[in-house]
């Protein structure tokens, strides 16, 4: 039995999110445990000490050790989540980082701002144009600057979209404060930083259509910064793409 699954939490659709809800499954099971046992102990303790048995309070304080054991005990299970699940699962994610990069990733440039996401596609030859915030303007919210040959083929879009079973690179920024670009079924986040680009990677394994939210407080509208991704089938997003990059190309090339 699951407990997360019990309180609610959205089908898992990435490779590895099966690693991240075994961790938090057993997470929720020893928080079970803690609260049972404390709850007892509690009641334990309003028994045994009820004032009508005790009507002299005793100052010599508690003789046993077995709380100090307890406390010992939880500690040491403590550790074995951060040292057994915790530390394993980040260290796999770090040591892939070069192995995706191998897999011809799909890659996009995520930009948060007040209260939205704008998503950047490099187009056809891969490489992301350069970008210069003094061109930023209503028509181009990114400051994509298109005198740059490899901007020519840049697009952007209100959505993400992504193929399935393909890894995606996403690098993570800010337009203006700190926002956190959350996909809760794919298990995983990151914060949108001003001033950087953090990369955070994934692979979807079944097709889907989900909201993605800002897990950081960023300002009144921080409850309506929603966004859209679509995972879809590796010839449908070949032809969405190929298509924005032709569009593009004709728009911006000199």
């Amino acid at each position: 039995m699951s407990p997360i699954k019990l309180l609610g939490i959205p089908e898992n659709y990435a490779a590895h999110g099966s690693q991240v809800d075994h961790m938090l499954d057993v997470v929720h099971w020893f928080m079970l445990v803690l609260f049972v046992g404390w709850t007892l102990f509690f009641f334990y303790c309003i028994f045994r000490f009820w004032h009508r048995r005790h009507p002299k309070a005793a100052y010599d304080g508690v003789k046993s050790h077995l709380s100090s054991h307890l406390e010992v005990g939880v500690i040491i299970v403590e550790a074995v989540l951060l040292l057994g699940f915790a530390f394993p699962l980040w260290a796999e994610r770090v040591d892939s980082w070069k192995e995706v990069q191998k897999l011809d990733p799909v890659r996009v440039r995520v930009i948060g701002w007040q209260f939205g996401w704008t998503y950047h596609y490099p187009g056809a030859d891969g490489k992301f144009g350069r970008v210069q915030p003094g061109l930023m303007s209503g028509t181009n919210d990114l400051g994509i600057d298109f005198e740059d040959p490899n901007a020519w083929d840049d697009f952007t879009s209100p959505i993400l979209k992504l193929p399935v079973n393909r890894p995606a690179v996403l690098n993570i920024g800010s337009k203006d404060v700190i926002h956190n670009y959350h996909i809760v079924p794919m298990r995983i986040q990151q914060d949108a930083i001003p001033g950087r680009e953090i990369p955070m990677w994934f692979t979807p394994v079944k097709t889907m259509e989900t909201f993605v939210v800002c897990g950081q407080l960023c300002g009144e509208g921080h409850a309506n910064m929603i966004g859209t991704m679509e995972v879809v089938a590796a010839g449908d997003f070949q032809s969405w793409f190929d298509g924005n990059t032709d569009a593009a190309l004709k728009a911006n090339k000199k």
